[in-house]
């Protein structure tokens, strides 16, 4: 039961982590592109060892880590590579962030299924938000905006970003449950 409250607790605190990368970005889209390169990388590290925590620990419905193995061992790689190799990816960066953005959308897409077929009245608000996410996901992989600046494209990874950490904190809230204990009369 530890297991899984450490793991919610990571899993709540990487959602505000993205959160606040994707506002940082909205306030100040002119940041250095190695800087972003390096904090993303960074933060897609820790998410992912707490995405993979996750699937090991047992949650009551196990929607929320249903997939987190595998793509916690992805959010590792690509993190490992912002960081290591800042300078050669910076036109990497979109792509890579579009693509760990689109592949969660829609991961979590079909945990709003499985939520609803447990009978979780939340299952909606998972179910929109994983499509918002997915198709701005999808848009900064085909990047439609890239003859309009940095500035623009940076803007659209922050708004990405807060909806992907918006998306993960309504999941880790609404699916993430532990068995509560029973007080046996004294």
């Amino acid at each position: 039961m530890r297991a899984i409250r450490i793991a919610k607790g990571g899993y709540i605190a990487s959602s505000v982590a993205f959160c606040a990368a994707g506002i940082l970005l909205l306030v100040y889209p002119e940041i250095s592109a190695e800087v972003l390169c390096r904090g993303l990388g960074i933060l897609m590290v820790i998410c992912g060892i707490f995405k993979i925590c996750g699937y090991l620990a047992k949650d009551l419905y196990r929607l929320a880590f249903q997939f987190d193995f595998a793509f916690g061992l992805l959010m590792v790689a690509v993190g490992l590579v912002l960081i290591l190799r800042s300078g050669s990816v910076l036109r990497f960066l979109n792509f890579a962030i579009g693509l760990v953005v689109l592949a969660d959308g829609l991961f979590k897409l079909q945990t709003a299924l499985d939520a609803k077929q447990f009978g979780l009245e939340a299952w909606r608000l998972i179910a929109v938000t994983a499509l918002l996410v997915s198709v701005l996901g999808l848009l900064i992989v085909i990047d439609p905006i890239r003859n309009t600046g940095v500035m623009s494209i940076m803007m659209l990874l922050g708004i990405a970003l807060i909806m992907e950490g918006a998306l993960n904190l309504c999941v880790a809230i609404y699916t993430i449950k532990t068995e509560r204990r029973r007080q046996l009369p004294d």
